[in-house]
């Protein structure tokens, strides 16, 4: 398994350059170097326009209280067609403009986390309506999730309960309130 990106590392450039020199000599090669320029191009203005997208979809969704999970799998998969898209070659442009379309991202998704599930590396839970409790010292339990969206584990520390960071200075009222996380 450690073969198969070095392997790739190298058979991906080999293909790229065999593509690239057969369709320069079927339609010459300044027609080829625009092709894979002109590829670039429209492949980066598209990526421009749906990282927009998929950023004002996860600003909205912070704002309505949500975790923006679709959001930020879009932007991975926008990240991976940036970097195809912006590599020369059309082998990966192809990989690049598909990762653009998107019930392609949205099947990867799928895909890779089933993928994941199957392999027991990941742990789904969290609190729901009844106020379960995940942390070190707690047993994995299973909660029924307060609403049908995700739900991620992770752990918290109440600001008002830990120590000053100068025992001889308690922080005043004024400091307390200009904290961001207070509203």
């Amino acid at each position: 398994m450690r073969l198969l990106p070095f392997l790739l590392f190298i058979l991906v450039p080999l293909a790229e350059l065999a593509i690239l020199i057969k369709l320069g000599e079927v339609i010459g090669i300044a027609a080829t170097i625009l092709l894979v320029v002109a590829t670039a191009v429209i492949g980066v203005s598209l990526l421009k326009r749906q990282g927009l997208a998929a950023l004002s979809r996860a600003r909205s969704d912070v704002e309505t209280g949500e975790f923006p999970v679709e959001s930020v799998v879009d932007g991975a998969c926008l990240l991976v067609a940036g970097a195809f898209l912006l590599t020369p070659g059309l082998l990966t442009d192809t990989v690049g403009f598909s990762l653009l379309v998107p019930g392609v991202r949205r099947g990867l998704a799928r895909w890779l986390f089933n993928k994941l599930m199957t392999s027991g590396h990941v742990y789904v839970g969290g609190f729901g309506a009844g106020g379960g409790r995940h942390g070190h010292d707690a047993p994995h339990q299973q909660d029924t999730p307060a609403s049908d969206g995700p739900v991620i584990e992770g752990e918290y520390r109440d600001m008002e309960d830990s120590e000053p960071r100068e025992p001889d200075k308690p922080r005043s009222d004024e400091e307390r309130s200009s904290s961001p996380w207070r509203k």
